[in-house]
């Protein structure tokens, strides 16, 4: 009863109306953000700008954030910026605080609508249905995919090690109209709480993770994503309601393909049945229609 395993495949996250990635190039990317266009660095491009732009300044834009070579970087912005700005995800009736951090990011990976898109879907036909969704989100960093499974009307337990990431998830809440919507809000270390969910019988319909390269859990705890993912994975599928729904694993990591992700929940889930599809998450580019990889998914789904 193993899972169908699919070939990688590119998924493009082309539903946006208040994003866009404008322009790549020369390690940058230029998007605009509702109001504001902001011009980051991005390693994965490394092929130059357009060629009439080449060896151009990027214009038209109001934040512009500058590598340093010691590591990090600051931004520049041509105008007073708000501390922070709206952005909605009109296909799901969600939205967005955007703040653009010390360390480049903006609060929100817009790329991952079409995973928001994917299990959105699968949680309302449970509930339409008849039935309850429990999903636990970990390194749920700011709750975009906390807030949407709560939208799309499943529980949701959002866990990151960051106290900071977790109430900027209460505020997306918030804005997405979900003040008093089921989710539990925790600032701790994912593979402890796991365990400690365990001990309490605690069972979840679906889990979804975007394990980071390396970090440290809420009291100092070192993550290495070799070392420590598959441990975690085998205590999350102890988690698992005796019929769950899906298991969504996320990675920003070069160190991970596709087919490693798809093996790790074949792997996991071999006796469940079922069907893994992996692949890339990607953003159009609108100056020449070429993808900007984002990251890789993997899907298991019953």
């Amino acid at each position: 009863m193993s899972a169908h395993v699919s070939r990688p495949a590119l998924i493009v996250a082309d539903r946006w109306r208040d994003y866009q990635l404008l322009e790549c190039g020369d390690g940058m990317k230029q998007e605009r953000w509702g109001a504001y266009t902001l011009v980051r660095p991005d390693p994965q491009i490394i092929w130059p700008r357009h060629q009439k732009a080449a060896g151009t300044r990027w214009e038209n834009w109001d934040g512009f954030y500058h590598r340093s070579e010691q590591g990090g970087g600051k931004w520049e912005f041509r105008q007073t910026l708000p501390d922070h700005w709206k952005l909605a995800y009109d296909s799901l009736g969600l939205t967005f605080k955007i703040h653009p951090t010390s360390f480049k990011h903006t609060g929100l990976f817009p790329e991952q609508a079409v995973n928001w898109e994917w299990f959105s879907a699968k949680i309302k036909a449970a509930r339409a249905a008849g039935r309850e969704v429990n999903v636990l989100n970990l390194f749920g960093y700011t709750g975009a995919a906390t807030v949407a499974a709560a939208k799309a009307g499943a529980s949701v337990t959002h866990i990151d090690a960051a106290e900071g990431m977790v109430k900027w998830c209460k505020e997306n809440a918030v804005l997405s109209g979900l003040a008093n919507a089921p989710i539990r809000y925790l600032a701790d270390d994912c593979l402890k709480f796991v365990r400690r969910e365990q001990k309490r019988g605690k069972f979840y319909d679906a889990i979804i993770m975007d394990p980071p390269t390396y970090g440290r859990g809420a009291t100092g705890e070192m993550w290495k994503l070799e070392e420590h993912l598959w441990p975690l994975l085998t205590e999350c599928r102890a988690l698992l309601t005796p019929q769950p729904l899906f298991f969504l694993i996320n990675a920003y990591t070069a160190r991970l393909s596709p087919t490693v992700v798809a093996n790790l929940l074949a792997e996991l889930l071999h006796d469940r049945g079922g069907s893994i599809t992996a692949g890339e998450v990607g953003l159009p580019i609108q100056r020449d229609g070429k993808v900007l990889p984002c990251g890789i998914y993997g899907r298991w789904e019953a």
